[in-house]
């Protein structure tokens, strides 16, 4: 016969009162819900329900905060920040994940699904992240019967009371921070040009994205490897002082000017820089405007972080000096005062308080010859670093051979370089004729007689220039002798 359960287990008499007073409390709990839910109009009930939370949250260490992904009409930035970072904070025991793919996107994200939880460990302090999704429904004032139905979406975010301020002063800025490292290093680089057809409407419509696959990098590029390592420098250095540019009082921004003979690789240098940076590109076509107001738009409509191109600025537009601008001003009429970029405008746009409408931002100008550019824009804070795209150099033919041949070193290569220095060949030039090549020694003995055929070309030019020259002369000297013969008559 079993025996009596209360007489094997004395705690059992003690404890059965307890559970039977919490089933009867929860019981009255939902009694009392639902009577509350059919008697109490709704705002009376919302009205308990907070007040009853508010009693709860008095006597409990936990403070949480709410972060709505839309702060009025316009985004939330720590909502943004928060769901790039916790990208990064997914744990293993993860069961549901939000993956995307934006169409002219490269890189497949993943982020947080509605209602799971994650745990971040920040100076040695747990903070509890839930992403918070509900359906609200609008008025549709077309079609009542149907509804708007919308997501708002918010992080919850949980941790103990006495964090918070630590919370506001470090942790917060520290996810800002990192996730705009993370957003810059995943983000698909865009080279943008303007549309002049939507110049007088949203400025977010101004400038046209499209991907920006270029493969040059700083490896790559047949350049001599000191003017390459000062760049590096510079861009670096660049990039680390948003707080010195602010100290001094200047714009964050840097000029750069690339010049020098054509297919000397000024473009490939571009790209070598964004993909460095990470930065957008946008290219300017100065014909392409109409006045100095366009111009400035176009500089507001530009994001951060940015590369500004204008290339061959010598052939882009002619612009006058600023003295025969204000002249010739007074005989335009009023009208017609406003229909084309000039250089005051242009010196505005790079260095003037319109260029402060920005930050980390990269202007390069490009020509093919310096001295037809006005000196007032080559002065230090317009075009604070000049870049002479030279001719190739030995080194530069090494790294070509490297890369378009596989070839680090070849017998034919002393007198390669000998001759590239006495023949005057662009990188691009050097390039073509590797690519000709069915293997690496055909394609270096083709490279030699191209370059040999170079050099008796150049030096034929410079002989009938200095016969042009010797003409030119003689006949000066000839005419002077006629003149003066005359006069002596």
């Amino acid at each position: 016969m079993p025996s009596n359960p209360s007489s094997s287990h004395p705690n059992f008499a003690n404890v059965k009162p307890l559970l039977t007073a919490a089933a009867s409390f929860a019981a009255t709990l939902v009694l009392a819900r639902s009577v509350a839910n059919d008697l109490l109009p709704p705002h009376l009930r919302s009205y308990l329900y907070h007040g009853c939370r508010d009693i709860f949250n008095r006597f409990s260490s936990q403070l949480t905060m709410i972060i709505d992904e839309r702060d009025g009409l316009g985004p939330n930035q720590i909502y943004d920040a928060a769901d790039t970072y916790l990208a990064t904070k997914v744990s293993p025991s993860t069961h549901r994940l939000k993956v995307t793919k934006p169409e002219k996107e490269d890189n497949i994200t993943t982020t947080m699904e509605s209602n799971q939880q994650i745990t971040d460990i920040f100076d040695g302090v747990q903070f509890h992240w839930v992403l918070v999704c509900s359906q609200i429904e609008e008025q549709n004032l077309y079609n009542p019967r149907l509804p708007f139905r919308s997501t708002v979406r918010s992080f919850k975010l949980c941790f103990h009371r006495k964090h918070r301020d630590m919370v506001l002063k470090s942790y917060l800025p520290h996810i800002l921070h990192q996730a705009k490292e993370l957003k810059q290093q995943t983000k698909t680089l865009k080279i943008y040009t303007f549309d002049f057809r939507h110049m007088y409407g949203n400025n977010s419509n101004l400038w046209i994205p499209t991907n920006l696959d270029h493969p040059a990098t700083f490896e790559k590029l047949a350049m001599d490897s000191e003017i390459k390592d000062f760049i590096l420098r510079d861009l670096e250095r660049f990039v680390k002082r948003k707080e010195y540019y602010r100290k001094v009082g200047k714009a964050w921004k840097r000029g750069y000017l690339l010049y020098g003979p054509p297919g000397t690789g000024k473009s490939s240098l571009i790209a070598a820089m964004a993909n460095y940076l990470r930065f957008a590109v946008y290219d300017l076509e100065l014909t392409e405007i109409q006045c100095n107001s366009d111009l400035r738009k176009l500089l507001i409509g530009m994001g951060n972080r940015s590369i500004l191109v204008v290339e061959d600025i010598d052939c882009s537009i002619q612009f006058q000096d600023r003295e025969s601008e204000s002249a010739e001003e007074e005989n335009i009429p009023f009208r017609r005062r406003t229909t084309q970029v000039t250089l005051s405008g242009l010196l505005n746009f790079i260095d003037g308080l319109w260029s402060s409408c920005g930050d980390e931002r990269i202007i390069i100008f490009t020509t093919n010859r310096k001295e037809k550019l006005d000196g007032a824009l080559l002065r230090p804070g317009r075009m604070d670093v000049h870049v002479h795209m030279s001719y190739c150099s030995p080194c530069g033919f090494r790294l070509l051979a490297s890369n378009y041949l596989g070839i680090e070193n070849h017998q034919l290569f002393g007198e390669i370089e000998e001759l590239i220095l006495k023949a005057k060949v662009t990188p691009a030039e050097v390039a073509e004729q590797l690519l000709k090549g069915e293997d690496g020694d055909t394609a270096l003995r083709e490279l030699m007689e191209f370059l040999e055929d170079k050099k008796m070309r150049n030096e034929e030019e410079r002989k009938g220039k200095i016969d042009d020259e010797s003409e030119m002369e003689a006949g000066e000297k000839e005419e002077r002798k006629e003149e003066n013969e005359g006069i002596a008559a």
